[in-house]
């Protein structure tokens, strides 16, 4: 357990604990609020990969999305790599060209574990580009649409969908041309998606936030992309923060003004311009994190705050109108420094905070005077959720109150009487596990 000063109530009182669910649960009807839109989920294609042909080592990954309540799983669909060979009949799944086998067994576990999935498709293979690398754009606009076809003849339960990665970036797309990604991937690819099953929803943009010496601002992206008359359901958007490196870091509460950058702390700013450009659509978010230090010195922050901001995001995401998912990037930190260390666990496999801050997440929503209201969520299963909020006082938890139980979707509000620097912490008391300490501002 992360927290070495805690209680353990459940192991010294089980018949206790046990009549505290009972009567909880019994009272749901009346404690329980609505539940909300919001999803939230990973990416971690590198740690799901990891020998799936085992099935021992896939189901200990599932447990492990079990246990932290994952919603939705994004997947990188790389095209490349099951079409490596120019497929004879390419909206057809079952052509010999094509090799599913690095991905069907771990979609199927992900549905019979209950857990949705966001394919986003990526990699040019040599064939459709002209021997060029995949991130260049297939020369045939309907290249990318039979293989979509393909993809969802195959998988027909899956109906969430996001049309490449970055493509205002030329690692994502070279040209990154924003009617480039128009005319030969985003439009095509929607439409025969939609062709296959309306009830297909489908992302364009998954723009990153910055602009960089080789990268379009998601703002000009998104204006080029309405000038060449983009068609697509939802628009998907990376908002890391723009501060990456030494100083004070970008916290997913400010409010940023407006700018070519579109972080989480200027969220207001990226729902203006998708209006502008596309009307009221919906927004995925589909790439969010904070490299933690250690490993990274420069760019990282201290696990604690890690822990804190992705509980921030995920409130801000549940009040942001129009925004229906929030995914982290990661489960396990990447082996060389430098690169990804926004997991929940080391390269060496040691848990982080950031773990228990995913699972039940507790945030601060404002102050007024002595009382704090206080947002949170128990993640793991489905339905309402019995919990105990505690603060720390005197050098022990204690419970604030008794047992409640969370709406259908695990989501709380509580108001507090707290000082800035009081402690308060959730118990989720079927998973018997505390989130990490939340210190009031």
């Amino acid at each position: 357990m992360f927290h070495s000063e805690s209680v353990h109530v459940k192991a010294r009182f089980p018949a206790l604990v046990t009549g505290l669910v009972t009567v909880a649960l019994a009272a749901t009807a009346a404690t329980a609020s609505a539940s909300w839109k919001a999803q939230y989920g990973i990416q971690d294609d590198a740690w799901l990969e990891v020998d799936t042909t085992a099935m021992s080592s896939l189901q200990q990954r599932l447990a492990t999305l079990d246990r932290l309540g994952v919603d939705v799983i994004r997947y990188t669909l790389r095209w490349d790599h099951v079409a490596g060979r120019r497929p004879k009949a390419p909206s057809n799944p079952d052509d010999p060209a094509y090799d599913w086998s690095s991905v069907d067994g771990l979609l199927a576990g992900l549905q019979a574990h209950g857990i949705g999935v966001v394919l986003t498709f990526w990699g040019t293979p040599t064939w459709a580009s002209g021997q060029l690398r995949p991130s260049r754009a297939p020369k045939s606009p309907s290249a990318l649409a039979l293989f979509a076809t393909a993809t969802a003849k195959r998988y027909p339960w899956v109906h969430k969908w996001e049309i490449w990665n970055e493509p205002n970036q030329v690692g994502g797309l070279n040209p990154n041309s924003p009617r480039l990604y128009v005319e030969r991937l985003l439009n095509p690819a929607v439409a025969a998606l939609h062709a296959l099953d309306p009830r297909n929803l489908v992302a364009g943009g998954a723009t990153s936030p910055r602009a960089t010496r080789t990268a379009l601002s998601a703002v000009a992206f998104m204006r080029g992309m309405h000038r060449a008359g983009a068609r697509f359901d939802v628009y998907s958007h990376h908002p890391y923060p723009r501060w990456f490196g030494r100083g004070r870091p970008e916290t997913p509460l400010q409010t940023l003004p407006c700018t070519r950058w579109l972080t989480m702390a200027s969220l207001q700013c990226l729902l203006k311009n998708v209006t502008q450009n596309f009307g009221p659509k919906h927004i995925w978010l589909t790439e969010y994190a904070y490299k933690t230090n250690p490993p990274d010195r420069y760019r990282g922050v201290p696990f604690v705050l890690q822990a804190r901001y992705l509980a921030e995001a995920a409130r801000r995401v549940y009040q942001a109108p129009r925004v229906d998912l929030l995914i982290n990037f990661l489960i396990r930190d990447e082996p060389v420094i430098g690169r990804w260390s926004s997991g929940f666990f080391t390269a060496g496999d040691v848990v982080k905070p950031s773990f228990f801050s995913f699972m039940l997440p507790l945030a601060e929503i404002g102050r007024r005077g002595g009382r704090t209201m206080l947002w949170g969520q128990v993640r793991p299963r489905a339905g309402p959720q019995p919990y105990l909020l505690q603060r720390w006082w005197q050098g022990h938890w204690i419970p604030i109150g008794r047992v409640q139980v969370t709406g259908n979707k695990g989501f709380f509000t509580r108001e507090v009487f707290a000082r800035p620097g009081s402690r308060f912490r959730t118990w989720s008391l079927l998973d018997d596990t505390f989130s990490p300490a939340l210190v009031i501002r």
